[in-house]
């Protein structure tokens, strides 16, 4: 019966019924079901939701996945990126760093490099993140996640938005849609002067799927856009 659920919840959760699926998730959770097949991807929409509570209930729920039959190697990196991103959003990002140090250190892999890389910047060592994204970007240089955190280095902890511009420009063509990217490079648009551009890129951001790893949040990216909106509006009177 639980397989059942267990697929159930997954295609919703698929087919964007996060609503549905959570309950799903719920009620496997409450049975005491230990499967990482529906517990990463419930911790996922917890993270997601942004919830009081959620990240501590992502912790909670990881924990207990640790012993689950089928964690795999693969879903075993996906459940420490997960942990360490709720360690960060509890207050505890140097746990967060340590566990992706030591997933890094163990396996290599795109998802660490994105992750950790992200997490670098947060902690503000500029050093130390550049020499990182670099070694990221030699990894995959068609990566636009690790583009971006390339770019965030530099824009951000850096100050040097001249070379930062490239690694944006360079994420946009792969992935168009990604919300950081377009939020930066809206950025430069305002400094030259093009709001209309600015305003496509922000409006296009909205309709993004906001994530804790995103430096940007909807309500920033909100208040942006009307900022931009009167302004037009101002200069057309």
């Amino acid at each position: 019966m639980n397989k059942l659920k267990i697929r159930q919840a997954l295609l919703k959760h698929q087919r964007g019924q996060a609503d549905e699926a959570r309950i799903l998730y719920e009620q496997l959770y409450r049975d005491g079901e230990i499967s990482a097949s529906y517990m990463l991807p419930f911790a996922v929409l917890l993270l997601r939701s942004g919830e009081e509570g959620a990240f501590d209930q992502v912790k909670e729920i990881l924990v207990k996945a640790q012993k689950a039959p089928d964690l795999s190697p693969e879903r075993k990196q996906q459940l420490f990126m997960n942990y360490a991103v709720a360690s960060w959003k509890t207050g505890d990002l140097d746990k967060g760093v340590r566990l992706l140090e030591a997933s890094h250190r163990d396996s290599p892999c795109g998802l660490t490099y994105q992750s950790l890389g992200f997490l670098y910047i947060e902690h503000g060592d500029g050093e130390k993140a550049l020499a990182y994204n670099l070694e990221a970007l030699e990894y995959d240089d068609e990566d636009p996640v690790i583009l971006d955190n390339l770019g965030q280095t530099y824009y951000r902890l850096l100050n040097d938005k001249e070379k930062a511009r490239p690694y944006f420009e360079k994420a946009h063509q792969i992935k168009p849609s990604q919300i950081d990217t377009l939020y930066f490079l809206s950025r430069y648009d305002l400094e030259e002067g093009k709001k209309e551009e600015a305003l496509e890129k922000l409006e296009e951001a909205l309709e993004g799927r906001f994530s804790p790893l995103n430096f940007v949040t909807r309500e920033m990216i909100e208040a942006q856009v009307k900022r931009i909106k009167e302004g037009i509006r101002e200069g057309d009177n």
